[in-house]
């Protein structure tokens, strides 16, 4: 593979870590072809600024700094860092599927006893074996991103899942992104779920941290295809160390009469960003999208969220929280596209944002762009305080401060998290907002 040499923002050289670990990235004839294309997409990017209009909060070469070097291969005692991780973090009645360093570690993982019908690989081994529509489906993400495109250029793990037509998955299953190494580095993994027709399933990812683990990076992407007829509910947790930076991206496209419920959670990490493409591919689908970034100290969260409404008689709905604290910055950025052929199309946004201290910021920047006559579409967006006469009700009646403010802000974070069907799950995901509550001062 020819590499062009390319120096990041602060002048080391990333293309002598791309190619220093070309060795260890699975796939070659086209498939190192697409990596090299992907590389010299980023080469001529570099880190995404605030003059990018999509980047405008979030400007990655001041926030970032750097692209570090991939992770080694994790040895015996970062496995055994990331196992004690995972115990931490397990849900019951949940199929795990575990990446220790961007690596997939078969040990902690769960593989016996699949349902009919559901197939699981490795990544590395869909791009080394001869799939070429496989392998063009996992290098589908568009290269103008300069961040998705590293992310193909670098990915070294994943999973593929497979779930046949007919098939409705009674376990879910959960992608776990451990980081375990001492040394900073970063991690670029992808993975893809396939959902046939009439078919069911339920995903969780989760982003933690092993003891020790410093200063990491995480560098991940989601491919989803969502058959016709079928129904994805999909949940996300990052609480990633308050050192580490998350940038991670989802690709979701829709058949007909398909629909996709969201939720995703961000406590940890220092610097992140989740940026998702949802594509309406089949009539009459449905999207429902939730968000809550609970943010403190000197966090840094982005969401950004494009939903492409192509087709006819499609319905979304995006309700996102954002509770602030201390000199935290919390950004949201959603744009509803609407085809010229997608009429009937009925969409919605809405964004909330409370802020907890006069150093806390929110952005919140909702778009519409309409190229059809015959829809229904709106947006909203909010940025408050606690209500000031709810905190005195509360206190009148024997609450301290810390436990009045909790209340609300349970109560003001409570309509997104009702979204998740699973009650497992969302007892999940309140235990991580209560786990954020119990932590502030």
């Amino acid at each position: 593979m020819n590499v062009a040499l390319v120096k990041n923002e602060t002048g080391s050289a990333l293309s002598d870590s791309f190619a220093i670990a070309r060795d260890r990235l699975p796939g070659t004839g086209k498939v190192a072809a697409a990596r090299e294309a992907a590389f010299a997409a980023y080469a001529q990017a570099g880190l995404p600024h605030r003059r990018i209009e999509d980047w405008k909060y979030t400007d990655l070469r001041a926030l970032m700094r750097e692209v570090l070097p991939l992770a080694p291969a994790p040895d015996t005692a970062e496995f055994s860092r990331a196992a004690s991780a995972a115990k931490l973090h397990a849900i019951e009645g949940v199929r795990r599927l575990v990446l220790v360093d961007g690596v997939f570690a078969p040990k902690l993982s769960e593989l016996g006893g699949l349902e009919k019908g559901l197939g699981i690989r490795t990544l590395r081994e869909a791009l080394e074996t001869g799939d070429a529509a496989l392998q063009a489906l996992l290098f589908t993400p568009d290269n103008a991103n300069p961040m998705v495109a590293l992310n193909s250029a670098m990915m070294t793990d994943g999973v593929v899942i497979d779930v046949a037509d007919g098939v409705v998955l009674t376990q879910p299953l959960q992608i776990v992104h451990i980081a375990s190494g001492t040394v900073p580095a970063a991690m670029f993994t992808r993975s893809l779920l396939r959902l046939g027709k009439d078919a069911g399933a339920t995903l969780v990812e989760s982003y933690i941290a092993a003891e020790g683990a410093k200063a990491y990076q995480v560098h991940d992407s989601l491919i989803i295809s969502i058959g016709n007829n079928s129904r994805l509910d999909h949940v996300r947790l990052n609480e990633d160390g308050r050192d580490a930076s998350n940038i991670s991206s989802g690709v979701v496209s829709l058949g007909a009469h398909a629909h996709f419920n969201t939720f995703g959670m961000m406590s940890g990490a220092g610097v992140s960003r989740y940026q998702a493409t949802i594509a309406f591919a089949g009539e009459g689908s449905r999207v429902e999208t939730n968000g809550v970034n609970l943010l403190n100290g000197k966090q840094h969260a982005d969401t950004t969220l494009f939903m492409n409404h192509a087709v006819p008689h499609c319905d979304s709905r995006e309700i996102f929280r954002a509770v602030v604290d201390d000199r935290a910055h919390s950004v949201f950025q959603g744009r509803i596209i609407v085809r010229p052929h997608a009429q009937k199309t009925d969409a919605k946004m809405m964004t909330r944002a409370l802020l907890l201290s006069d150093d806390a910021e929110a952005d919140n920047k909702p778009e519409l762009e309409i190229f059809a006559d015959d829809v229904t579409c709106g947006h909203g967006a909010t940025t408050g305080a606690l209500d000031e006469s709810l905190l005195f009700y509360l206190r009148a009646r024997g609450l301290s401060e810390k436990e009045a403010q909790a209340l609300l802000i349970q109560a003001f974070v409570g309509e997104a998290i009702e979204s998740i069907v699973n009650d497992g799950l969302r007892e999940l995901a309140i235990a991580a907002a209560q786990r954020w509550l119990e932590a502030r001062g």
